[in-house]
């Protein structure tokens, strides 16, 4: 296939503004799935954890044939978090489709993904997404993009983009804002127009850089990148050049496999400028560079944004280690972490000072706690520490991550949002209101965005929605205010028991219900008081041969406090950790013993 019938698109977008909806009328509008055919809603979406959040989480490739031309497409996650999956598919990339949110607007990630795509030096088209909303205000959204181009340093080439509107879910496209239609010929045709096609020489020596990683129990290690030279073939000698490490590898190329639609086809070769799947190469590694073995020339490493959050993991050592997880060791431990850094180069895993615990540095709290999602879903049993930000040296100062954060909120909440997240040493941007809405943009460290999520949705009454992007490295902040409430820690092991919570609810809140088995250290609920409280939640009525005068107590026990597993890690402190196995979550202390804590608690004051 010639590159002149190839186009490769990034599809760019803010979390939740239709990007995958989209690929799947792409799909039906090219043919892709034949007519009858049953798929299931957003099919790119195959992770489990995808499907359950409702968000990209991997970056996906496919492909659709359209009029004998070939559009590689890559859908990208949204969120900020999984910007390293952003970063290194826009490789694959000679163009992105940035969608906009026809009420929302631009957003932190909007800005994030462009300002990215902007730095690969790839022309920018846009389509204003939900304009079918009643709040849909597109004409203004098209100012707000424009001017965010200009922010961003766009050129006057970039400036002049093509733009279309539509819906993705009802699949149509027009390409004045007040037309209409009924299918997406507006938005296939601006595709065919405007993409550029790839500039690539097929008859050169071959370069293929790997951009994504995958694994399969049969075809063993995946790597999907582009063609940048050449034509990759199967039975080739090749050989494997990593940048700015080690000497190349000599390989075979075993397997050769390119996208349409869904599947990945076989082939014997794929020409320049297209994206092929290579499979069966174990040393191949993110970054790497496929080379005729007579020209090694291995391409600039992928640039990914350094991680600004970090986490310990440990093994589990509460008396309830190994009763519900199936790898639980040490060794276990980093050999997963170790897995989970080739697939993803956002991570970084780094040892401590103990052989049972490792520091593991990722994008933000959603991006680590997806990886701790999938660890306990493949019967992985440790416990993570509390969030803390990764300090950097710029200038010779010490600096911490500040974040571009952006809060949708009704306008009779907004007053609490400022006032709180200024607490926070968030500083104030700007504020527009939408409709009923308020949007208000700070820059605030990241620290101040730790647990901020839960509390927001606290002062709104559930209806503010946070996002946030990494802004800068900037001098420290200041102290921001901690949780205030202290703990409830259980002083001994055993099952819960009704008759002991019914006596305790005036002590606060529990997070534990009868039945549940808890032990000593273990925090069971949340103090009304700023101080942590040691009790008894296992104790049981006395019995006697003796009648009540007049009736038994009926105990009425308020509902416990179920938190998922990002608000257990944005809750708790420097001294806990939370407890993850495949049956269940627990927070606890580190140091179970109380008498411990007590002289840690004396050391660490000097009382």
């Amino acid at each position: 296939m010639s590159s002149n019938t190839i186009r490769n698109v990034a599809i760019v977008a803010h979390v939740d503004h239709g990007k995958t909806t989209l690929v799947d009328a792409l799909f039906r509008f090219a043919g892709t799935f034949r007519k009858g055919q049953q798929v299931q809603e957003r099919v790119l979406d195959s992770n489990a954890q995808e499907r359950e959040r409702g968000i990209t989480i991997l970056a996906k490739n496919t492909a659709i044939e359209y009029h004998g031309q070939r559009v590689n497409i890559v859908d990208t996650p949204g969120h900020a978090d999984f910007g390293g999956q952003v970063e290194r598919t826009l490789s694959m990339a000679d163009a992105v489709l940035l969608l906009v949110d026809a009420f929302e607007g631009p957003m932190p990630q909007t800005r994030f993904v462009l300002s990215k795509a902007f730095e690969h030096g790839l022309k920018a088209l846009v389509m204003i997404n939900k304009v079918d909303r009643p709040d849909a205000r597109p004409d203004e959204v098209l100012n707000e993009v424009f001017d965010l181009f200009v922010d961003l340093g766009a050129d006057d080439e970039q400036l002049d983009f093509p733009i279309v509107y539509g819906s993705g879910r009802d699949a149509w496209a027009v390409r004045d804002s007040h037309q209409t239609s009924n299918d997406l010929q507006a938005l296939m045709d601006m595709l065919m127009e405007e993409l550029p096609t790839p500039d690539a020489d097929s008859k050169g020596p071959v370069l293929f850089q790997a951009a994504t990683l995958d694994r399969d129990d049969y075809l063993g290690r995946i790597a999907v990148g582009r063609v940048h030279r050449g034509t990759l073939k199967v039975g080739e000698r090749l050989m494997i050049a990593h940048p700015n490490r080690g000497k190349p590898t000599p390989v075979t190329l075993k397997n050769l496999f390119r996208y349409e639609g869904l599947k990945r086809v076989p082939r014997e070769m794929v020409t320049a400028g297209d994206v092929a799947v290579v499979t069966g190469i174990e040393e191949i590694g993110i970054g790497d560079t496929l080379c005729h073995p007579e020209h090694i020339e291995p391409l600039p490493a992928i640039a990914i944004d350094e991680p600004t959050i970090s986490m310990v993991f440990r093994i589990n050592n509460s008396p309830m280690a190994g009763t519900e997880g199936q790898f639980v060791t040490s060794r276990h431990l980093i050999a997963r972490l170790e897995r989970a850094t080739t697939r993803d180069v956002a991570l970084l895993v780094k040892s401590t000072d103990s052989a049972d615990s490792f520091e593991v540095c990722g994008r933000g709290v959603m991006h680590l706690s997806v990886l701790i999602e999938e660890m306990r879903r493949e019967g992985y049993e440790f416990s993570v520490g509390k969030p803390h930000v990764i300090l950097k040296e710029v200038d010779g100062r010490t600096c911490e991550p500040y974040e571009r954060a952006a809060v949708e909120v009704p306008s009779d909440s907004a007053g609490r949002i400022i006032e709180y997240l200024g607490r926070r040493r968030g500083e104030m941007l700007d504020m527009t209101h939408i409709g009923k809405l308020a949007k208000v943009e700070f820059r605030i460290p990241a620290r101040g965005l730790i647990g901020a999520r839960t509390a927001l949705l606290t002062l709104s009454q559930g209806e503010a929605v946070l996002s946030h992007v990494f802004d800068c490295w900037g001098p420290d902040g200041g102290v921001i205010p901690r949780r205030t409430n202290g703990v409830l820690i259980s002083d001994r092991g055993g099952p819960v028991v009704a008759y002991a919570l019914d006596g305790l609810q005036d002590r606060g809140q529990f997070f534990v219900a009868p039945g549940d088995t808890v032990y000593e250290g273990m925090i069971v609920g949340e103090n009304s008081k700023d101080a942590d409280l040691e009790l008894n939640v296992c104790r049981a009525k006395k019995l006697t041969n003796m009648r009540a005068s007049g009736r038994d107590d009926n105990t009425k026990i308020t509902p416990p406090i179920l938190m998922s597993l990002e608000e257990m890690l944005e809750y708790v402190e420097d001294d806990e950790v939370v407890e993850i196995t495949p049956k269940s979550m627990r927070l606890r202390k580190i140091q179970l013993d109380p008498n411990v804590r007590k002289r840690e608690r004396r050391r660490a004051t000097g009382v």
